[in-house]
């Protein structure tokens, strides 16, 4: 299978987005919330249900200098808690600078008419996209 899983966590909403390794492209599903440090797991399990993925990939808040951070915690929590929840690989990848091409993304398409302002909440599920790109991008083949 070719389906991967990315995932931006958040203290409220974790990003999540799915991608294809042929294609190397990813595309935001959803933006599921979180509470007392875990995500609704009955949504999370409903896509994971759906779409199979083989691989799942948390990006990883460092700081500018590569350094972790508090948020890190979280994120190495999460990933953790996945891994032992679903069975699968779980890999950790730099999510520096992903909110902020999400962000970027998003203003393009309200530019161009293809968004609008109440589909702001997909910036989560979008910046778990960008994540998921890059480490597509950079994974060896037959990751």
């Amino acid at each position: 299978m070719s389906c991967v899983f990315g995932f931006d966590f958040g203290s409220r909403l974790l990003g999540v987005a799915v991608g294809n390794r042929f294609t190397a492209s990813a595309r935001g599903l959803a933006a599921i919330p979180v509470r007392d440090g875990d995500p609704d797991w009955t949504r999370l399990d409903a896509l994971r249900q759906e779409w199979q993925p083989d691989t799942l990939v948390v990006g990883l808040p460092l700081t500018l200098d590569g350094q972790e951070q508090p948020a890190s915690r979280g994120a190495r929590r999460f990933a953790e808690k996945l891994g032992q929840r679903y069975g699968l690989p779980v890999d950790l990848t730099d999510e520096r600078h992903s909110s902020q091409e999400a962000a970027q993304r998003f203003a393009n398409a309200r530019a161009t008419g293809l968004k609008k302002r109440r589909d702001a909440a997909t910036i989560d599920a979008e910046a778990a996209a960008v994540i998921l790109e890059r480490w597509l991008a950079s994974a060896p083949t037959g990751h």
